[in-house]
């Protein structure tokens, strides 16, 4: 696997626990959007420490842009990244990952697994043909939503949200159901994208079959 270092030109706290960070981009590099690449810290300590992250940016950029949620309680990759700053160096990889667009459809994401369908989103909003898709996204509160704003502009009332601790009004509330997901299926939606906590997703892809969703059908990123 090739490896680039690469600096911080910025980072921005987008939720509670939840921050962007850009970086410089390598020349010739690129990526398919729903990719992810291993990064790690440059240093000696942590340079070996590397965790997969998602692109979340447009390969039009000038920048690399990954949007991470920071754990400090495990002590691991998310809380030393959260200690960082511009000019601060990262080790990236190459792109990889099972999450490529294949058609419209519907998207479900479980928390930090929004971030491939950020990229996913962006480069069909950029190229004018994001319309036909649907977006559910599961978080515990409002608060805990990445970029609700901006996915509300992009996707407008194919955005639907559902949180498990909070009670918002015109968001549903509880879990991902059979039920939520056939009042927003349509005969045209022929690919279903999941990425999420493994449990939530596993669960989700159980429903999508129990309701007649072929398994070729279901595009799966835990």
């Amino acid at each position: 696997m090739r490896e680039h270092i690469v600096r911080i030109v910025g980072t921005k706290q987008i939720t509670h626990d939840v921050i962007r960070f850009r970086v410089e981009k390598p020349e010739g590099y690129a990526f398919v959007p729903g990719q992810a690449t291993s990064v790690s810290v440059n240093t000696p300590d942590l340079r070996k420490k590397r965790r997969p992250f998602t692109f979340t940016g447009l390969n039009s950029d000038s920048f690399l842009e990954f949007i991470i949620k920071i754990y400090p309680s495990h002590q691991g990759v998310t809380g030393e990244l959260a200690k960082l700053k511009a000019g601060d160096e990262l080790v990236i990889g190459n792109g990889w990952g099972a999450i490529t667009y294949k058609g419209s459809g519907l998207f479900i994401a479980g928390g930090a697994g929004i971030t491939p369908f950020i990229a996913i989103f962006r480069h069909l909003q950029s190229e004018g043909s994001l319309k036909g898709n649907k977006l559910i996204f599961a978080n515990k509160t409002r608060a805990d939503i990445i970029l609700e704003s901006e996915l509300k502009e992009m996707l407008g009332e194919a955005f639907i949200n559902i949180l498990s601790d909070e009670k918002v009004k015109e968001y549903a509330s509880g879990f991902i159901t059979p039920g939520l997901i056939m009042d927003n299926v349509t005969p045209d939606d022929k690919n279903f994208y999941l990425c999420g906590p493994p449990p939530m997703m596993e669960s989700v892809k159980q429903q999508l079959l129990s309701l007649g969703i072929g398994e070729n059908a279901i595009f799966l990123e835990l």
